[in-house]
């Protein structure tokens, strides 16, 4: 139990450091063309919009997370205190 334990922690691990260190991963709908085809015609790739990589999983989580606290924690102008000398 702990060394399945241990090897989940690891590979979450893992993929949080290649979150970290490469952020893109190629589209797996048009294997990293940007182009699709489709009988006759070729068109953009929905998936990646013709970018060829796309944010990865881990990577769009981090950048909710790290949205919500700082919009959670960060004072805003509105919500400054008026003084008796402004």
């Amino acid at each position: 139990m702990a060394l399945a334990s241990l090897l989940a922690l690891l590979t979450i691990a893992g993929y949080a450091v290649l979150c970290a260190v490469k952020p893109f991963a190629s589209c797996r709908k048009c294997s990293g063309t940007g182009v699709r085809t489709r009988r006759r015609t070729v068109t953009l790739c929905r998936r990646c919009h013709g970018h060829r990589a796309r944010l990865r999983i881990g990577r769009r989580l981090l950048n909710n997370s790290r949205s919500i606290h700082a919009n959670g924690t960060r004072p805003h102008a509105t919500d400054r205190k008026a003084t008796p000398w402004q």
